[in-house]
């Protein structure tokens, strides 16, 4: 005995067929492509890496009993500032910037760049060059950096008073030294103050 399976055609009215069976799975949803943007404007964001000297006193030379508690708390701080052997520490930070200027303007975070020894600005092709601090802002947390190069790519300066809620924004940088790292997001509000991230607000 045999058996044979045979395929019966849906009857019109019959609750078995639906039309969404007829579309094929795993079709993108039609949407928005970055890739060109980012491919355009990537060059042109850096890696900004600072290295600060931090100086203090320190109680080895002056041997174990200077270190004591008690003898730190009769004489104060000031005597180790006057006759401790300094020591030197260094300390690092990592942020981004954009090129702005082909002669080598960059913009970058007050924060990373503060107080600052050395810095280092690493580009896409690897090309590294020694920054200048041009100007800062801290109110802002913004700083002009300025670095010597030749054929740089830069970034355009957008302008601010078009955005519009809704519109869709990019993010490239370095988040803990990530190199070009890119997000996407909305921009969920205009405007808005009193949110305590930087003294301006906008």
């Amino acid at each position: 005995m045999s058996a044979q399976l045979q395929w019966v055609p849906s009857v019109q009215g019959s609750s078995t067929a639906s039309a969404s069976t007829d579309l094929p799975l795993g079709v993108p949803m039609p949407g928005p492509n970055f890739a060109a943007i980012v491919k355009a404007v990537t060059p042109a964001v850096v890696n900004v890496s600072t290295t600060r000297v931090v100086k203090s006193a320190g109680t080895e030379e002056l041997g174990p009993r200077f270190d004591d508690p008690f003898f730190r708390r009769f004489f104060g701080d000031e005597f180790f500032r006057r006759f401790g052997v300094p020591r030197e520490r260094r300390q690092s930070s990592l942020g981004s910037g954009v090129i702005v200027d082909p002669s080598g303007y960059i913009v970058t975070n007050n924060h990373v760049i503060a107080e600052a020894d050395e810095i280092k600005v690493v580009l896409s092709d690897k090309r590294e060059f020694d920054g200048k601090v041009i100007g800062v802002d801290p109110k802002t947390d913004l700083a002009v950096i300025k670095i010597d190069g030749e054929n740089l790519p830069t970034i355009s300066w957008g302008d601010s008073d078009s955005l519009q809620v809704g519109e869709y924004v990019l993010a490239i940088g370095n988040p803990f030294g990530l190199t070009q790292t890119v997000t996407m997001g909305i921009v969920s509000a205009i405007g808005r103050a009193n949110v305590g991230i930087a003294d301006y607000e906008n």
